[in-house]
């Protein structure tokens, strides 16, 4: 499998369930600026939506869209426990996290990264940040993980978009058990591993 990702980028959650997976697999870095990758691929002609992630399977085909290929990553290694069984109750409620995770927070940050965004839209996004943390806020307490006792795909996705904060000057003082799971997940060897690899860490 060969990743296409940008640093930082929603991809990074790809990134990082493929190291804590071990599947082996190769990564391609995008400028977005030129639409070209590391190793010279016109990366329209890979995805020509024009943005991460993105994977070329082992077939050659792309599979594209964060959730789908965090579910496809993690089916690759079932017993990694990243995803539940499909077909299961619990497989659903990773589906319901993911689904939640792409439209109601990371979507809600992305006016924020751009500076021609009129501050009034800006206001509204960051009040609906607030909103949509302050419910998973609530979920932590009774659960370290999103789903429960067991780190998942879910969890790498809201690692990677919670951690945009800090970027766009997102204050997560008033989230102590929001702030409590990016410690603790930030630190599992995965996790350390996809950020080294994209420079974000040293």
């Amino acid at each position: 499998m060969k990743l296409y990702y940008a640093p930082g980028a929603c991809s990074l959650a790809s990134h990082i369930a493929l190291y804590e997976t071990g599947l082996p697999f190769e990564i391609d870095k995008l400028n977005f600026s030129t639409k070209t990758t590391a190793s010279g691929e016109d990366f329209m002609q890979t995805n020509p939506k024009g943005y991460v992630p993105a994977i070329r399977l082992d077939d050659g085909s792309i599979l594209t869209e964060g959730p789908a290929i965090l579910q496809y990553i993690a089916d690759q290694k079932p017993d990694s426990g990243l995803a539940p069984k499909a077909g299961t109750m619990e497989r659903y409620r990773l589906q319901e996290w993911l689904t939640f995770i792409g439209t109601e927070i990371h979507k809600s940050f992305s006016p924020l990264f751009n500076p021609k965004t009129p501050d009034e839209v800006k206001t509204n996004a960051h009040n609906m940040i607030t909103k949509r943390l302050g419910y998973v806020e609530t979920r932590l307490a009774k659960k370290p993980y999103l789903l429960g006792d067991s780190f998942t795909v879910a969890d790498a996705y809201m690692f990677v978009v919670v951690s945009w904060s800090s970027h766009v000057g997102f204050n997560l003082g008033q989230f102590p058990r929001i702030q409590e799971y990016m410690a603790r997940i930030a630190k599992r060897p995965g996790v350390q591993a996809a950020m080294k690899a994209e420079g974000l860490i040293q």
